[in-house]
């Protein structure tokens, strides 16, 4: 039997103990405010996510003690509360810092500058990915999409925008931020504490002065749906219609003026799904569908017999 070697830990499987409660007085708190959210719900266990939202609101991150509390305010196992907040994330998982710093990295974004912005905030700062300022004030980590490709490329703190970014502004946001100087969002409300936007992401109101009125918009390219839902003229095109006629190689000639838009012309040979059904083997008489018929018999065979037949072993 070989011995175990002195410097290789043991583990002796012995489970890990319940999570601490809150202490009283915030138990009770969070219980008023857990209650709340609860009865929006016809179901309790649909308040989860803002419970989770909650619990992160009091430490920072959604602890094992926000865990046990949320199982036993929805009467959950631990390990089912676990599951969801491990599944989003949004959730974090360790402390993080007062000041969620993400950069955008998808397609977009990244090629307007978000890779270099977030390398040159990874060197700045001296930490990675998911990794928190020894001051505890920034976390930085990058985002998929912040839904904001119009202003690309976008950094996000604590989910209010920063528009049009630079690695020389997100430097200095950065700085101030460590430096507890006033930092502006580019749109939208003024900037608060993680912790202050994990309550508010609970559905509790933000009661600062002059918040809710600080809104800010989408840009024009993401607004175009919107305008065309109302009935409204896109920009660069009528108002007659929304998608204009596909030309094709054997299409009539229309007469119509194009729109000058690019996806308004279809290369020829190649007709657009939007078009009117073509040609296709199903209404083809040389070409019959390979499928059953519509009373879900076999089809007639071609009157090509070059091929083999069942007899031959087909």
């Amino acid at each position: 039997m070989n011995a175990t070697p002195a410097n290789q830990d043991v583990q002796l499987g012995m489970p890990a103990l319940p999570a601490p409660d809150y202490p009283a007085d915030v138990r009770a708190r969070l219980e008023t405010d857990a209650k709340e959210v609860i009865a929006r719900y016809p179901g309790s266990r649909s308040a989860l996510l803002p419970l989770l939202h909650l619990v992160q609101a009091e430490e920072g991150h959604v602890t094992r003690t926000g865990i046990r509390f949320c199982a036993e305010m929805l009467d959950l196992t631990t390990a089912e509360v676990t599951a969801v907040s491990t599944f989003y994330s949004m959730y974090r998982r360790k402390s993080s810092g007062d000041y969620q710093v993400g950069v955008c990295t998808n397609t977009l974004c990244a090629v307007m500058g978000g890779d270099a912005i977030f390398e040159e905030l990874k060197e700045h700062l001296g930490v990675g990915n998911g990794e928190t300022t020894g001051d505890g004030a920034v976390t930085l980590e990058h985002i998929e999409c912040n839904a904001a490709c119009d202003f690309a490329p976008v950094v996000m703190v604590n989910w209010e925008f920063f528009d049009n970014q630079t690695p020389e502004t997100a430097r200095q946001l950065v700085d101030d931020l460590r430096a507890g100087r006033t930092v502006e969002p580019t749109r939208g409300a003024p900037l608060c504490t993680f912790k202050e936007t994990a309550r508010m992401l609970a559905g509790f109101p933000d009661e600062r002065p002059g918040a809710v009125e600080a809104t800010g918009g989408a840009g024009p390219a993401s607004l175009i749906g919107l305008r065309l839902a109302k009935g409204e003229a896109a920009p660069g095109r009528g108002a007659d219609h929304v998608v204009s006629p596909r030309t094709t190689a054997d299409s009539a000639p229309s007469d119509e003026p194009p729109s000058g838009h690019p996806a308004d012309e279809a290369p020829a040979g190649h007709p657009s799904s939007h078009d009117a059904p073509q040609e296709t083997s199903a209404s083809d008489p040389a070409g019959p569908s390979p499928t059953t018929t519509p009373d879900g018999e076999a089809p007639p065979r071609s009157d090509d017999t070059s091929g083999p037949t069942a007899e031959e072993g087909e």
